[in-house]
């Protein structure tokens, strides 16, 4: 069983910065990839970034443009996202994700699914 549970998030203006923490338990997990995912209304859910637990490899969707950093503290059990420089189009339901069981692990690490395992979400808000 895995159980995340999110916080950090809030409301900023443009140009902003809040740090999302994730919070995670699990137990005997064998899943691969560990990271945030976002949505906001209307759209569908996109990858922000994630880290293969089998290599250490990070990996970020194409519109971070190295303004967010994930990062995790295995000792605390927790993955974190600072969000710098934030835009309005931001502004999303971030949740935190874990990959659940495969039976062969070659997605990609943006293809989560809806049976995996996710935390209840924070929200960020971005004004201009």
């Amino acid at each position: 069983q895995v159980q995340l549970v999110e916080s950090g998030g809030g409301s900023v203006q443009a140009g902003g910065s809040l740090r999302l923490s994730c919070a995670l338990s699990a137990y005997k997990y064998r899943g691969k990839y560990m990271g945030w995912f976002r949505q906001a209304p209307g759209k569908e859910r996109e990858g922000v970034a994630a880290v293969s637990r089998f290599d250490g490899a990070t990996y970020y969707g194409d519109f971070v443009k190295g303004r967010f950093t994930f990062s995790q503290d295995n000792a605390k059990n927790t993955m974190d996202l600072q969000l710098n420089s934030l835009k309005p189009e931001a502004a999303a339901m971030y949740f935190c994700a874990a990959q659940g069981p495969r039976a062969v692990y070659n997605e990609k690490w943006s293809d989560a699914r809806q049976d995996d395992y996710w935390g209840q979400g924070t929200k960020v808000a971005v004004s201009s």
